[in-house]
């Protein structure tokens, strides 16, 4: 069975979550702890859960969702899976790094690119790859169908979407996405934001004021 916990990161308030089953292998999704005290806190729970870390995963790469991707890549020895066109959101990092008095943010040397309809394994869960760009330019969102549990970045929140006007955003591939894509899940999918409380494709499709069915 699929647990996660949630951790709210960064002066963003970024959801990053660790999910894990019955075999403690777990993955790590979206690291954005930016600190010590914050990575620190997501290292003690892994090991005071006893999980093993086997895949580090980012849904995109705008800055608030990447800030822990070196620290889980180097303590781990876990190469990052992601989108190869979030390369070009990720080398973006260096100006919005100097906008915010951060410093410039190195890419994990090693990289899995991953895409629509792969499969990733930990334990005993599986991670289907959904294609669903508009907030940034080739974010992905993660599927775990037999536990009903989708993890959308920063694509749709309860009763919201995500920004569309940073670099690589479009309105109207976002609402393709959500539409032709996302809504098409089990109406009782369980939603897992990269901000904000978790919500349901249910609930979604009737009372998100954006996207409605």
């Amino acid at each position: 069975m699929l647990q996660l916990q949630t951790f709210v990161f960064n002066d963003f308030q970024e959801n990053t979550y660790l999910i894990w089953d019955e075999t403690k292998e777990c993955a790590i999704l979206d690291p954005g702890c930016s600190n010590h005290q914050e990575r620190k806190t997501l290292q003690d729970f892994i090991q005071k859960a006893d999980l093993t870390p086997k895949l580090l995963l980012n849904t995109h790469c705008h800055i608030d969702h990447i800030l822990g991707n070196s620290f889980v890549s180097e303590t781990y020895n876990l190469p990052l899976h992601l989108h190869e066109g979030e390369l070009f959101t990720y080398k973006d990092t260096d100006r919005w790094a100097a906008m915010f008095n951060l410093p410039k943010f190195e890419i994990p040397e090693k990289l899995v690119f991953i895409n629509q309809n792969d499969i990733l394994s930990f334990g005993n869960l599986k991670f289907e790859i959904l294609f669903t760009p508009g907030h940034s330019i080739a974010s992905i969102s993660f599927l775990e169908k037999n536990n009903e549990t989708l993890f959308s970045g920063d694509v749709l929140f309860k009763e919201s979407i995500g920004r569309t006007d940073l670099p690589g955003g479009n309105f109207q591939i976002l609402e393709n996405s959500v539409k032709k894509v996302l809504y098409q899940l089990a109406p009782s999918t369980k939603i897992y934001s990269g901000h904000g409380p978790s919500t349901t494709i249910a609930h979604e499709m009737k009372f998100n004021p954006y996207f409605t069915a």
